[in-house]
């Protein structure tokens, strides 16, 4: 029985949501609109403040898209509301980031600099040379986008340079001893 599916979800005020035939739900809010297809075979309904997912069957696959529907549902509520938000740290000497319009600049060691475009809906912080903020209503963009300028210089374990998230932890090794 899937705990997470079957709580329901409190709808707060200033939200609007619209369901579609085939799961297809938009949800307004003050930060702005997030649409997305959800699985077909999940059944919605929206009484009152609140919304209900249920599954029609308990085989596994009905089970698995149970809770993940409840749960895309919540974030994207979430992200209407307040937003989400993905915090990075450069470490490095001459490592930096910075920002020019609507394109972030990276030096990570290249020999060159590296552009990136800001994609549709997210938008990117500099507050200092060493942080990166990457902000936005859809989760799962804002993850990406943070995971894509993550990938471009990974923290290594002897000195622990490169970009990092800003609470993750780089478990650190022990270099060679020279005798």
């Amino acid at each position: 029985m899937s705990r997470i599916g079957l709580k329901p979800i409190d709808i707060p005020s200033g939200i609007e949501i619209k369901l579609e035939d085939n799961n297809y739900i938009e949800v307004k809010g003050p930060k702005g609109v997030v649409k997305e297809q959800l699985s077909p075979e999940m059944e919605i309904k929206i009484e009152e403040n609140q919304i209900l997912v249920s599954r029609p069957t308990e085989n596994k696959r009905h089970k698995s898209l149970h809770g993940l529907t409840r749960t895309l549902i919540a974030n994207m509520i979430e992200g209407v509301t307040n937003g989400y938000t993905k915090k990075l740290e450069i470490q490095g000497t001459g490592y930096r980031a910075q920002k020019q319009g609507k394109k972030l600049i990276l030096n990570l060691g290249y020999s060159h600099p590296i552009e990136l475009e800001d994609p549709e809906g997210i938008e990117v912080e500099v507050p200092a040379a060493n942080q990166i903020i990457v902000r936005g209503i859809n989760k799962q963009q804002v993850g990406n986008y943070a995971a894509v300028i993550r990938d471009f210089r990974k923290p290594e374990p002897y000195k622990g340079k490169g970009v990092r998230y800003s609470d993750e932890y780089v478990r650190r090794k022990v270099g060679k001893t020279g005798k």
